[in-house]
């Protein structure tokens, strides 16, 4: 029988109804594909959602169909996906969901989740974020060559600051450059830091880098956007797919991987695999040991004032 035939099928103990929908018509990828493909990269991929609130983009009839963004859970959330309730900024609290295991991943897959995004905090602490990301958005009709320029300056510099850092593909247009961090500051110093590197690359190259989401503004430059080290602000994570033509994947590489000849997209459903089983090691070795704070001295060589309580040393 057909997968397009089948009424339903089972992934990790989840039952998949409808199974042979067909979630991205250009490659005509399924539901059942999709659910495969996330058991295929569950190593890899499980330990970037651990106990981290979700967000969700969810497109029930498939990527050329009606989709959604959806932070809470709603009633009839599968009972693998499990919940954190967090205070909000508006008052009350909101139910969030976490995606602990392979079973939960394949549930949001069941859902029409096409795109899994994190908090940069985990349940345990939510008030102390344990990354930083600097998302580079270039410009429509930028040259790739600007993006890898981007990328490898911030690297440098954040390594003068004494910050290692990694890099993955958005599976979009852009790059997101991530720094592990010790859980020891707040929301509020992370983000004032982050956003202390991100202009002043904008004061020494105006003409290259842009630190605000102005369209107008951003007209042949980079962004490089720091509002994703916002309490409650996600990031799409290391091995989701996107909504997007040719199923693409937020792909971890590493920086000797980073060239004028790789693009945001490359890697996809139908491509991710391979590559994975072809790899020496983790483009990302060593990432979940590094442990860094945001120091005294570190915030004084950004420009900020240390006395104003934004870091801890």
């Amino acid at each position: 029988m057909a997968k397009s035939d089948l009424e339903s099928a089972e992934v990790a103990g989840v039952r998949l109804t409808h199974p042979g929908r067909v979630l991205f018509p250009d490659q005509g990828l399924t539901k059942l594909d999709l659910a495969r493909y996330y058991e295929a990269v569950a190593g890899r991929l499980l330990p970037h959602l651990r106990d981290r609130p979700l967000s969700l983009v969810r497109c029930p009839s498939g990527r050329d169909g009606q989709c959604f963004y959806q932070k809470h859970l709603g009633a009839g959330f599968p009972k693998a996906i499990r919940r954190v309730r967090i205070q909000e900024k508006e008052g009350g609290t909101g139910a969030y969901g976490v995606a602990n295991s392979l079973a939960a991943v394949v549930a949001l897959v069941q859902m029409g989740v096409l795109e899994i995004h994190t908090w940069g905090s985990r349940r345990d602490r939510l008030e102390r974020p344990d990354r930083m990301i600097f998302d580079l958005d270039p410009d429509e009709g930028l040259p790739w060559e600007r993006v890898v320029e981007a990328a490898s300056e911030l690297r440098d510099r954040l390594r003068e600051l004494g910050l290692v850092s990694f890099l993955k593909t958005t599976g979009g247009k852009g790059l997101h450059v991530v720094v592990p961090l010790l859980r020891r500051n707040s929301w509020d110093q992370i983000h004032d830091f982050s956003a202390a590197v991100a202009e002043s690359f904008v004061r020494r190259r105006p003409d290259r880098y842009v630190a605000t989401a102005s369209k107008e503004k951003r007209a042949g430059r980079v962004f490089i956007d720091y509002l994703r080290n916002t309490r409650g602000a996600t990031a799409v994570a290391p091995y989701s797919t996107r909504a997007k033509p040719a199923a693409p994947v937020s792909t971890p590489i590493a920086w000797d991987e980073l060239t004028p000849g790789l693009r945001s997209d490359r890697f996809t459903v139908a491509n991710l695999p391979a590559r994975l089983a072809a790899l020496a090691g983790d483009p990302w070795e060593g990432f979940d040991g590094v442990r860094q704070p945001i120091t005294r001295e570190m915030t004084r060589e950004v420009g900020l004032a240390p006395a104003e309580g934004r870091a801890r040393s």
